[in-house]
């Protein structure tokens, strides 16, 4: 099982930073998902900004939500200085 989101942050590219139980930072592009299906609503950058991290992963406020594993592997992660 891969790490599950602790904390999202959205910003105003639609993409989400996220920090993963096993510690790593990861940045999240959603703009693939902005014309498919459930996903639409989230074009409206106020509605995106209500996502929540919730059970491990992402969601939002009308239930839309991303696969856990999917935000893990398909993120690109960030060097945090130590």
């Amino acid at each position: 099982m891969n790490p599950r989101v602790l904390q999202v942050t959205p910003n105003d590219n639609y993409t989400l930073m996220l920090r993963f139980s096993n510690g790593e930072i990861g940045v999240y592009d959603c703009k693939p998902l902005l014309n498919f299906g459930v996903f639409v609503e989230l074009n409206d950058l106020a509605y995106f900004k209500r996502v929540k991290a919730f059970n491990g992963t992402v969601i939002w406020p009308h239930e839309q939500d991303v696969d856990p594993d999917t935000l893990y592997l398909d993120s690109v992660k960030q060097i945090s200085a130590v």
